[in-house]
């Protein structure tokens, strides 16, 4: 495993993603699934069109397969020889004829251009064409969108619904993804309790075990939730061997700090291999990254210890598991998306380290940020479209442009 460099106190945000996605193994067992049920899961090899799209000639608009040359007067009165739907072949068009044809149904050879409907006028057996068509006019040709042979879908893209939808359009009933990803997620504290009990003093609701549970479910993994467990060495070592065994990756929340009552550092460093990062950000700060050991069994799984704050927990998920774990199920692109936008709010007292600041997009197409910004503040995700981030040391003025994460890009 990769250790972070020993020459500052706190690591960067930049760097110590560096050490998690450098150390990731992606899984490499390959499914063969219908294509209708592969939402959400990761391509394992290239694909390729075996045909055109469209195959054919076909024409975009409802109107009148026409001759261009015959209909240079601008006023052409030309009988209808034939009518063509939408998957059904005519037949070939005459010289001083034209054919009705409707949307997505295939020219008929002899035609060389489609004049829309409204410049045209029907009588019963004969059209009048308004119009003086140029060859090709609102005809698709064969292979515009698509050629025999051509990549359309990478490996390692994460499928959404127009990926499932170009690989369709050329045939494809199956493909070959990557296995899903196996988690095992539990959390640490005597204080956690959970929604329907009753709140004892100096007890809190386990806010983050919902949080971690519905990111499992839109990143599409196969987890297994070992709820609380208590707070002792010899409980956070029995759950890390039995969540080592049949996972790829084991995530916490809480516990990662040095305190006493702390014990998931020394039960990973029991049962395999810890590092301990401060990183230089907030919120967030804790982070825990690691392999236990599968005893008997070939490789490890990887830890990963977030701090028990739910604030922090979410946006340390956000800006290293998520990207840890989306490498982990094969993706090649991990970056998240951000915009420019402009800061409609002052923030005007730097930090040394680097902020991501809970805001939300005005009607002005500017940001407006949430007034308390404490990592214990879970109100703040729920109000904001995202995050900004701001770098170490730097102070934001109303007008600055400012690096925008918005959260629907984040959580899925």
């Amino acid at each position: 495993m990769l250790k972070p460099p020993l020459s500052s106190p706190m690591l960067s945000v930049t760097d110590a993603l560096e050490v998690l996605l450098t150390a990731a193994r992606p899984v490499t067992e390959i499914e063969i699934i219908p294509t209708l049920s592969a939402n959400g899961r990761v391509l394992a090899t290239a694909q390729i069109s075996q045909l055109n799209v469209p195959p054919a000639d076909n024409t975009q608009m409802d109107g009148y397969a026409v001759r261009a040359a015959d209909c240079m007067s601008g006023t052409a009165r030309l009988p209808v020889s034939q009518r063509i739907p939408a998957g059904h072949v005519g037949q070939p068009l005459h010289p001083g004829t034209a054919a009705r044809i409707f949307t997505g149904a295939m020219i008929p050879p002899g035609a060389d251009a489609v004049v829309m409907q409204e410049m045209c006028e029907a009588g019963d057996d004969a059209v009048v064409i308004r119009h003086a068509p140029k060859p090709g006019e609102w005809i698709r040709r064969a292979g515009e969108d698509i050629q025999i042979g051509r990549d359309i879908l990478s490996a390692g893209t994460r499928l959404q619904a127009q990926h499932l939808g170009l690989a369709a359009s050329v045939g494809l009933a199956t493909l070959p993804v990557l296995r899903k990803l196996r988690v095992a997620i539990f959390f640490t504290g005597d204080e956690l309790t959970m929604p329907g009990e009753s709140l004892k003093a100096g007890a809190i609701y386990n806010s983050n075990r919902f949080v971690l549970r519905a990111l499992m479910e839109n990143f599409g993994c196969e987890f297994t939730d070992y709820g609380i467990v208590p707070d002792s060495l010899a409980a956070t070592r029995e759950t890390l061997r039995l969540a080592a065994r049949q996972h790829d990756l084991i995530i916490t929340s809480g516990g990662v700090s040095v305190g006493e009552e702390d014990h998931v550092k020394p039960a990973v460093e029991a049962e395999g291999r810890i590092n301990m990062w401060q990183i230089a950000m907030k919120p967030g700060k804790p982070l825990a990254f690691g392999e236990v050991n599968r005893f008997g069994l070939e490789g490890a799984a990887f830890f990963v210890g977030l701090p028990g704050n739910p604030v922090s927990s979410l946006v340390t998920f956000l800006l290293f598991v998520r990207p840890f774990l989306l490498r982990l199920q094969g993706c090649t692109n991990v970056s998240p998306h951000f915009y420019s936008m402009r800061a409609d709010f002052e923030w005007p007292k730097a930090d040394r380290r680097q902020e991501f600041l809970r805001a939300r997009i005005n009607e002005s197409g500017g940001l407006n940020l949430f007034p308390h910004q404490g990592s214990g503040v879970l109100t703040s995700t729920v109000w904001g479209d995202g995050l900004v981030d701001n770098p170490a040391g730097k102070t934001i003025a109303a007008g600055d442009v400012v690096r925008f994460y918005p959260f629907s890009g984040l959580i899925r």
